[in-house]
C-alpha cells in the first residue's frame, strides 16, 4: 500500500509540472492559480472527511460509519477497529463487573465496601435487610454513623479486626445474631461481611439446655440411689425394710434406663430425616399390644375403651408406629386421676385421612403449653411429671414419628376437662 508521504511527494510533484506547463501556456498567475487549486483538493478532501468523522463521534455510529478511497480509508479503517476493540473489551469488563454484583447480591451473607475513611461504597441486598439500610440513601454515609452498637463503635475505633463481632437483636424485628468481620483489601480499604448466625445461636442453646435437662434428670435417681446404698451398706436393716429400699433403686434405675431408651430412640429419629418404611401395619394388632400395655400400667385404676371404627392399614414403620401409639397412651394413663376414663380410638374421617385419637378425663392443659409440649423436657408441671415416671420426651418421639410418616400431631386441651390427642395420618399412608 502507497505510503501517505508517498502520496504527498507524488501531488507536489503533480502540481510542479502542470504549473510549469501552465506558465508556458498561459503565464506566472495561471499558473500560481493551478498549482493552488491542485493542492487545495486533498485538503477539501480531508475536510469533508473530518466532518464525516465528528459527526459519526458525536452520534457514536464510527463502527459503521462508511470508508472513504484513499490515505481516509486506511485512517479511519484502523480507528474504527481500535474503537471496536475498547468498546468490546469495555463489555467484556461490564460483564464481568455485573457478574460480580450478581455473586454479591446472590450471597446469604452480607457484603459491605468501605473507603478509607469507613464510608459505604457498595453494599448487597442482605446487609440492607441486616441493618435497616437504604444504599441510593446511604451512599458515602460512615458505616459507625449508621449502626450505632456500642460493641460496633468500639470494634471500629479498635482497628484490631482478626476476630469477628458478634451483634445480637440485630434485623427488622430485633430478632437475628449476627456475625461480623471486617477484612482489609485495596487502599485502606475494608471489606465488611455479615453472617446470620441466629440458627447457629437457637442450635447451640438447645445444646446447652439439653444437656442440662438430661443432667438434671440423671442426678434425682443417681443421688437416690446412692442415698439407699450408702444406708443399706451402713446401717444393719431388718430384711423387710432392706427389700423396701431395693424395690426403690429398683424403680429409680428402672426410671434411668426408660430416659437412656428414649434418648437413644430420640437420637435414631433425628438422624434418619428419610421417609418411614410402608409396611402395613393392621390396626386391631396394634390396638390390641397397645390395650395390654395400658391395662398393666393402669393397675385398674382407669376405665378403658379401645375402638377400630375401619379395618383399613397404616402404612409405615411398625415399630415406630406402635411407640408413638403407646405414648399418647401412656401419657393419659398418667395424667388422668384415678377413676378417670381414657378413649382410645382409630378411624379414617370424611376427608379420607387415618386418625388415631386418645382422649382422656384428666386436668387438661392450658393453652399456652399446648404449642411447647413436644419439646424436649419441656412439662406442665415438672413435679408431678417425675411422680408419674413420665421422662419428658414421649411428645418430642411422636412428633419425629409423625413427621417421619407425613402425619400430624393435633392437641386439643380444656383446662379441667380433659385432653385429646391426634395423630392424622395423610391419605398415602392408608390402605384398604
Amino acid at each position: 500500500m502507497i505510503s501517505a508521504l508517498t502520496r504527498f511527494f507524488f501531488l507536489i510533484c503533480l502540481a510542479f509540472i502542470v504549473a510549469l506547463i501552465v506558465l508556458y501556456n498561459w503565464g506566472a498567475q495561471w499558473a500560481i492559480f493551478s498549482a493552488i487549486a491542485l493542492l487545495s483538493i486533498p485538503l477539501v478532501y480531508s475536510y469533508i472527511n473530518l466532518a464525516r468523522l465528528e459527526k459519526s463521534i458525536q452520534s457514536d455510529s464510527l463502527e459503521s460509519m462508511s470508508l472513504p478511497s484513499g490515505f481516509w480509508e486506511e485512517v479511519l479503517f484502523r480507528l474504527q477497529r481500535l474503537v471496536k476493540a475498547l468498546k468490546q473489551k469495555m463489555r467484556t469488563v461490564e460483564q464481568q463487573h455485573n457478574r460480580f454484583i450478581e455473586a454479591f447480591q446472590a450471597s446469604p451473607n452480607g457484603i459491605l465496601m468501605l473507603d478509607e475513611n469507613d464510608q459505604i461504597e457498595w453494599c448487597n441486598a442482605i446487609s440492607e435487610r441486616f441493618f435497616g439500610l437504604n444504599f441510593k440513601r446511604d451512599v458515602m454515609q460512615r458505616i459507625n454513623f449508621l449502626i450505632r452498637r456500642p460493641e460496633f463503635i468500639q470494634y471500629i475505633n479498635k482497628r484490631n479486626f482478626d476476630e469477628p463481632l458478634l451483634l445480637e437483636r440485630m434485623g427488622p424485628s430485633s430478632s437475628l445474631s449476627l456475625m461480623l468481620q471486617l477484612f482489609p483489601f485495596g487502599n485502606q480499604r475494608h471489606l465488611l461481611l455479615v453472617q446470620n448466625v441466629t440458627d447457629l445461636q437457637k442450635a447451640d442453646a438447645m445444646r446447652r439446655d439439653f444437656v442440662a435437662n438430661v443432667s438434671h434428670e440423671m442426678r434425682t435417681p443417681i443421688t437416690v440411689l446412692m442415698g439407699f446404698l450408702e444406708t443399706v451398706q451402713t446401717l444393719d436393716l431388718e430384711k423387710g425394710q432392706r427389700d423396701q429400699y431395693f424395690d426403690m433403686m429398683m424403680s429409680q434405675a428402672q426410671r434411668m434406663k426408660s430416659l437412656v431408651e428414649d434418648l437413644l430412640t430420640l437420637a435414631n429419629l433425628e438422624a434418619n430425616s428419610l421417609p418411614a418404611a410402608s409396611k402395613a401395619i393392621n390396626p386391631e394388632m396394634l390396638m390390641a399390644l397397645i390395650r395390654n400395655d395400658a391395662e398393666a400400667l393402669s393397675q385398674g385404676r382407669h376405665s378403658f375403651n379401645f375402638d377400630v371404627l375401619n379395618q383399613c392399614s397404616i402404612l409405615g414403620d411398625e415399630r415406630e408406629i406402635l411407640s408413638a401409639f403407646s405414648n399418647l397412651v401412656s401419657n393419659a394413663i398418667r395424667y388422668t386421676p384415678d377413676i378417670g376414663s381414657i378413649n382410645v380410638k382409630w378411624e379414617i374421617n370424611a376427608e379420607g385421612y387415618g386418625e388415631f385419637s386418645v382422649t382422656d378425663t384428666g386436668p387438661g392443659i392450658a393453652s399456652e403449653h399446648l404449642s411447647r409440649l413436644t419439646e424436649r423436657f419441656y412439662r406442665v408441671d415438672r413435679s408431678r411429671s417425675r411422680d408419674t415416671g413420665g421422662t419428658g420426651l414421649g411428645l418430642a418421639i411422636v412428633k419425629h414419628i409423625a413427621s417421619r410418616h407425613q402425619a400430624q400431631l393435633i392437641i386439643e386441651s380444656t383446662p379441667g376437662k380433659g385432653s385429646t390427642f391426634i395423630l392424622r395420618f395423610p391419605k398415602e399412608r392408608i390402605a384398604p
